[in-house]
């Protein structure tokens, strides 16, 4: 299992209700995409987005983060986002903290 952290600046005209908004109206698209377990949309008030995705295989995230979403971030937030890939070696689901362990 891999997790990908993905951040990009945004533009001083999008604020934290702007991009909220947007992730609320895309997140729904995320639910078929090929190897993707989860996704979370991250906002800071320093004006950083993104997100925090699991995915099966470092090659589905690859696969993903190129062509029309690589467009789509460029176009709406005009900066290429930053992409750091971990292997992930266990997982805690609260509440009752079920650890998961990728094999």
């Amino acid at each position: 299992m891999i997790t990908a952290i993905v951040r990009y600046r945004l533009p001083t005209a999008i604020g934290r209700e702007e991009c909220r908004a947007h992730f609320l109206s895309i997140a729904p698209g995320f639910g078929d995409v090929p190897g993707l377990i989860r996704k979370q949309f991250i906002w800071s008030e320093t004006g950083t987005a993104g997100g925090v995705y699991q995915w099966e295989r470092r090659e589905d995230a690859q696969r993903f983060y190129q062509g029309p979403w690589l467009d789509g971030i460029r176009q709406r937030y005009g900066t290429d986002p930053e992409i750091e890939y971990f292997e992930t070696f266990a997982v805690t689901d609260n509440p009752g903290g079920v650890v998961l362990v990728p094999e």
